[in-house]
């Protein structure tokens, strides 16, 4: 079900090309559409992100109140109210031992320097509805910006006829303060300009279909984003020690989430990719989307046979993968070659869901080998910082000259008028 490829140096740059291409241009026609949406929703607020959501949902949008939360909430099973809520707390656990702090100190002149940490004023979520409507995703998305301070969290969702339980209930577990039922790009563009009763927003993240996307990368610039999302992806590294069960399961896992999913298994045991091989044929006979990881696997899914760890290292580092799984005897003396990662999954009983769930880093991470500059989003995502200077007369006077001959060779003569006046 997988292709076993031997790395000779062409063949497996082959394959990492190809997983590349998946995150294809959005085709003219959608950012032709978005443009136009983008550009009426600016120019005309929110009769026009009315209009769109009549057109594309068939119902204006509205607010959700918390009491529907509240409903939602009680409706879900114990046993998801338990698991979301522990979800939470690990979350809620990891990103404050991340929050960072202000500070100031004394610089080498004597002055008063440092920097002030802010959370953002406000801060909208995006969340997909219909089938792709992920819960842990909402709490993801939402509890490293309550962690950062963030004022005001807006979450918007298509207005679908049966808005998910679940999705409702983990924004009151996670501390959303406004729900509002819109989607699509005129969702964005709402965020981005301002429209009416929803209000502009600092930054924006959370998922979408390609229109959200695109929106999103318009919006750019007006309000910041997270990340455009590319398809998902996992690449776990495994030596002959490795169980051949877990690693197909692990590799099954992800191209269970659609066609352009990539899983590609880094080996130095052919018998261990021969055997992986057998464990996807058995394993996908029972599993519920076996014709969406079909045809992942077919596409986008193989396993390549390395020469040693290190080279196995080396083409994972050139994949920057969203996930990265080493299943080696020792995996953690592997960690310090690994460069480019979204998530490091270390040893058999750390298996990527594990992280998407319940761990508590964010499960919101850099695809399509922009691993190699973006980072997970995390409580990071959600703060700001503004530098602090403080001089006296006594700490600005042995330093004022150096600052005019800058400012001269620069021919920036008030900015050396400014020093030169304080000390007339």
């Amino acid at each position: 079900m997988i292709r076993i490829i031997k790395a000779d140096g062409t063949a497996e740059r082959e394959q990492i090309a190809s997983m590349r291409s998946r995150a294809a241009e959005v085709g003219a026609d959608i950012e032709r559409a978005v443009g136009a949406v983008m550009q009426d929703v600016r120019e005309k607020g929110f009769s026009a992100v009315e209009k769109y959501s009549l057109q594309f949902d068939r119902k204006a949008p509205y607010e959700i109140g918390m009491e529907t939360l509240e409903e939602a909430y009680a409706r879900c099973t114990g046993g998801l109210i338990s698991a979301m809520e522990h979800a939470a707390a690990n979350i809620r656990d990891y990103n404050e031992a991340l929050l960072a702090t202000s500070r100031e100190w004394i610089s080498p002149d004597g002055g008063i320097v440092g920097r002030v940490v802010r959370g953002l004023t406000r801060v909208g979520l995006y969340v997909p509805g219909g089938t792709a409507a992920y819960p842990s995703s909402v709490l993801m998305n939402a509890i490293p910006a309550k962690v950062a301070g963030v004022k005001e969290l807006i979450m918007v969702t298509p207005p679908t006829e049966n808005l998910n339980d679940a999705v409702l209930a983990a924004a009151k577990i996670a501390g959303v303060d406004r729900v509002i039922a819109v989607g699509g790009a005129q969702a964005v563009a709402a965020l981005a300009y301002g429209a009416g009763f929803i209000p502009k927003v600092d930054k924006l993240v959370g998922p979408g279909n390609a229109y959200v996307a695109a929106a999103k990368r318009m919006a750019y610039g007006t309000l910041d984003i997270d990340m455009v999302a590319g398809p998902s992806e996992v690449l776990v590294i495994a030596d002959e020690s490795a169980d051949p069960k877990y690693v197909a399961a692990d590799l099954l896992s992800q191209a269970e989430h659609d066609r352009l999913a990539s899983s590609v298994l880094l080996t130095t045991s052919q018998g261990l990719a021969t055997r992986v091989d057998a464990e996807i044929i058995r394993q996908t006979s029972y599993l519920g989307r076996s014709e969406i990881i079909a045809a992942s696997l077919r596409d986008f899914g193989c396993a390549i046979v390395c020469r040693d760890l290190k080279q196995a290292a080396e083409l994972a580092n050139e994949v920057a993968p969203e996930h990265l799984e080493i299943v080696t005897e020792d995996p953690r003396s592997l960690l310090p070659d690994i460069q480019n990662a979204g998530a490091v999954f270390l040893g058999a009983w750390s298996p990527e869901p594990l992280g998407d769930y319940l761990a508590g880093p964010d499960h919101v991470l850099p695809t399509s080998g922009t691993a190699r500059f973006f980072s997970p989003l995390s409580v990071d995502s959600f703060l700001k910082t503004m530098s602090v200077v403080e001089f006296s007369r006594e700490t600005l006077a042995p330093i004022r000259e150096e600052i005019v001959t800058m400012a001269e060779a620069e021919h920036l003569t008030a900015h050396a008028n400014s020093i030169r006046v304080r000390f007339e």
